[in-house]
């Protein structure tokens, strides 16, 4: 079985998946901090100095009464708490993430195209007989029609 084992986790696919797992959270690290720390700020900024990550409705107080500062003092607070602030850089993450990840299926897309047109065949069609032949010759080896 530990033999097995190995050879699965040996093969080409897996090894690969493994290496696009590791790129792709640290990926997610990236886009995360783009998001909190250079788009964002600026959005904030435009819309009246808004932090998004402190966009929160109190469900229910905690130990100590509203009105809290941030999220970290009503988590401490003990508070129940909505956060959409949260949520709103979650979807700019996932959405800055998805057109990355869009972007480099088109041009994987576009690469694989252009080798699939510029390969001509090799072989065609006898008109007479339709055996294949190969595209050079100028009499069918088959039914020896002209062509």
């Amino acid at each position: 079985m530990l033999d097995e084992f190995k050879q699965f986790a040996m093969r080409g696919n897996v090894v690969d998946m493994a290496v696009g797992v590791i790129i792709g959270a640290a990926f997610g690290a990236i886009v995360k901090s783009l998001v909190d720390d250079i788009i964002m700020p600026p959005i904030g900024l435009l819309l009246g100095n808004v932090d998004f990550s402190n966009l929160f409705l109190v469900l229910k107080e905690g130990a100590t009464a509203a009105p809290y500062v941030s999220v970290k003092a009503a988590k401490e607070a003990g508070a129940v708490t909505l956060n959409y602030g949260l949520f709103i850089n979650s979807v700019i993450s996932f959405l800055i993430v998805a057109f990355a990840v869009f972007m480099l299926i088109r041009a994987m897309n576009r690469l694989r195209t252009a080798q699939q047109t510029s390969v001509e065949p090799a072989t065609k069609e006898c008109p007479r007989c339709i055996s294949s032949i190969p595209v050079k010759a100028t009499r069918c080896p088959y039914c020896t029609s002209e062509l």
